[in-house]
C-alpha cells in the first residue's frame, strides 16, 4: 500500500521547475510578521498552458511542540489559456505564485505542496526560527 506522503516528490528548485520555492527569512522575533512568498518555477519556469499547468499552492506551518500544522495560505490558479475558442486561445495566464504574512510566537516549519495537472504533487519546507 501506497502511503500518502509518498505521492509528494521534493526536489533542488534550482534543477526543478516543479518545487514550490520557500522565500521568507531565517529567523524573525517573536510577534514579528513573517513575510512569505512561494513560487513554482523560480529558476526554471514552469510553463503554464491549458494542457501543463500549476493547479494550486499551500502553504502550513507547524510550530515547535505542536501536534498539528495551520494552514496559512492557499492559492488556485485559475487561468491556464483557455477560452470558449479552445485550449491556449485566451491571453490569460496565472502566475504560480502566492504572498502572505502571518506572525507566530513559536519556532517551527514552513511546508509548501503544489500541484502539477502533468507531475502531480510536489514539496519544500523551511525552518524559522523565532528569537
Amino acid at each position: 500500500m501506497i502511503e500518502f506522503n509518498q505521492l509528494f516528490q521534493g526536489a533542488d528548485w534550482k534543477q526543478e521547475k516543479h518545487v514550490p520555492v520557500i522565500d521568507a527569512p531565517d529567523e524573525i522575533k517573536k510577534g514579528e510578521l513573517v513575510k512569505l512568498a512561494v513560487t513554482v518555477g523560480k529558476q526554471i519556469a514552469h510553463p503554464n498552458t491549458t494542457e501543463h499547468h500549476i493547479k494550486w499552492i499551500s502553504v502550513y506551518f507547524i510550530a515547535d511542540g505542536e501536534k498539528f500544522p495551520s494552514e496559512i495560505a492557499r492559492f488556485e490558479a485559475c487561468a491556464h489559456g483557455e477560452s470558449t475558442l479552445g485550449p491556449n486561445t485566451s491571453t490569460i495566464f496565472t502566475s504560480a505564485e502566492l504572498c502572505c504574512s502571518f506572525k507566530t510566537e513559536k519556532s517551527g516549519i514552513i511546508f509548501a505542496s503544489s500541484f502539477c495537472n502533468i507531475h502531480g504533487l510536489w514539496k519544500s519546507e523551511k525552518q524559522l526560527k523565532v528569537g
